[in-house]
């Protein structure tokens, strides 16, 4: 027995030095993908529209610049269009002034030739920040020496506890995959109360700003979905790579669509780390 169990774990070392590519990525069409924000804050209004890349494809994403866009509120005449701003390659509200509104909800409508995409969200009221503080800290197990920065809140909602934080570093978005700073209520919610520490050790003078997303529940396990992605190692005992489920719908044309829409208040806070000194 024993020598039958080390002819397999010989076969399986000796089978994992093969080099597999697998055939992903290898559609003929490509397929739209939807990055859709609205806000209570204007500049955050946006819907980028691009196509799909294969897999190992290296050239540039392929910008959908001829599409009609417009936010409406179902059950009302309110229609929000949408122009493309070809400086930005981004769609943005004609109306600038516009904003969502707490209780509101929104569906998102795209025509692309004969193609038409649909998604719909709540503005869900936002939490409360009270304050962020920083601290100088020695250097620990897992964190380098700087300063750490915590944020005190309460959540005061009984449901639709989805959130996300942003970090921005002297005007640099933090946007590698471990950056996606994502909770909810699953394990209850006072450690906000207590004081969330952010994972990043700042240096004196660093301006840090803050923009914390309280997200409809598709939006939210979209983002899950996406940061799983991002650690998918390609390794033996990973599953096969898949895109994040999209809270898009087909209504007409072709059946394929990616990306997301997300309806969601945002608090804005901003901080200057300065040492204090006795």
């Amino acid at each position: 027995m024993r020598y039958t169990l080390f002819g397999l774990v010989l076969f399986l070392f000796s089978s994992c030095q093969e080099e597999v590519i697998l055939p992903l990525g290898s559609k003929e069409e490509l397929i739209p993908t939807i990055e859709a924000f609205w806000t209570d804050q204007g500049s955050y209004n946006e819907v980028k529209i691009s196509l799909s890349k294969d897999y190992y494809d290296s050239l540039p994403i392929e910008i959908v610049r001829d599409a009609e866009v417009v936010i409406t509120v179902p059950g009302t005449d309110k229609v929000i269009p949408f122009q493309f701003l070809p400086g930005l390659n981004t769609y943005r509200p004609v109306n600038t002034l516009e904003r969502a509104q707490v209780g509101e909800r929104y569906q998102l409508n795209v025509k692309w030739g004969d193609n038409i995409y649909r998604s719909e969200g709540v503005m869900l009221e936002a939490p409360i920040v009270d304050s962020l503080t920083w601290q100088f800290e020695e250097e620990r197990l897992f964190n380098e020496e700087g300063y750490y920065i915590k944020v005190y809140g309460r959540v005061p909602f009984e449901e639709d506890n989805n959130y996300r934080i942003r970090v921005i570093e002297n005007d640099t978005l933090k946007n590698q995959r471990e950056d996606y700073l994502l909770f909810d209520d699953t394990f209850g919610l006072q450690f906000f109360e207590q004081g969330l520490e952010l994972g990043y050790a700042f240096e004196e003078n660093d301006r840090v700003r803050l923009e914390l997303f309280r997200l409809n529940r598709d939006a939210y396990d979209y983002l899950n979905e996406l940061v799983n992605l991002l650690f998918n190692d390609g390794g033996l005992f990973s599953p096969p790579p898949q895109n994040p489920t999209t809270n898009i719908r087909v209504v007409q044309g072709k059946p394929e669509v990616l990306g997301y829409f997300m309806v969601s208040p945002v608090l804005v806070r901003t901080v200057v780390i300065q040492a204090k000194y006795d």
